[in-house]
């Protein structure tokens, strides 16, 4: 069990889950530890003085504490589905997804979500900005059935965690507007075992665990 990776996450983190979700599809073996964000360990905070989830902690004492990076580490060292073939494919439009999920839409996502950690009265502004995005994702889908290859790989889920919490802000809202392929692209990986595999309830770790 030392010589395992050590992933400190939190289970409904978008960026959490998408570290997850690629671990899962790499079958790579780690050890999992739950924290609470409101007390979080110092064993976590020592290994990455940014204090956010998700960190990865390998044995010989590398700290990788960007969830895409986690994702890549992963399909990295086994890729039994070939998502890291698919992408590589696509590299540039990849990184170019990824690049917007995390900077626009993640920043009009906080806003909608949480606006009175923003100070703002409405957050119907960012609601409408983020959905500009999802508009373009949907009319992408429309012609595909996932963002690289053929079968759900690591671009999809490396978003997906993001537009499912976008969707669930308000899920009436979301479910009203004309977005056929996106919604069904979200239904099939909410309903998809990888998805239960990677929110798997989890007790919160204490310092004193094994």
């Amino acid at each position: 069990m030392n010589n395992l990776p050590i992933l400190y996450s939190f289970r409904r983190c978008p960026y959490a889950i998408r570290a997850r979700l690629a671990i899962s599809a790499s079958q790579e073996k780690i050890i999992h530890r739950e924290i609470e964000l409101q007390k979080k360990p110092a064993s976590m905070l020592r290994a990455s003085l940014k204090g956010t989830v998700p960190v990865l902690v390998l044995p010989n004492g590398i700290v990788i504490d960007e969830s895409w990076d986690i994702m890549l580490w992963a399909v990295e060292r086994h890729d039994p589905l070939g998502w890291l073939t698919e992408v590589k494919n696509h590299w540039g439009y990849t990184l170019n997804i990824v690049k917007i999920n995390d900077t626009k839409f993640k920043n009009h996502l906080d806003r909608y979500k949480y606006p009175n950690r923003f100070i703002i009265s409405s957050s119907n502004q960012d609601r409408d900005a983020g959905s500009v995005i999802l508009s373009k994702y949907n009319q992408y889908l429309s012609s595909k059935d996932f963002f690289a290859g053929e079968n759900f790989g690591l671009l999809d889920s490396a978003i997906a965690p993001f537009v499912r919490q976008y969707a669930n802000t308000d899920r009436t809202w979301f479910d009203a507007q004309n977005w056929t392929y996106l919604k069904s692209w979200l239904q099939n990986f909410e309903s998809s075992d990888l998805f239960s595999k990677a929110m798997v309830k989890h007790l919160i770790w204490q310092e004193d665990q094994e």
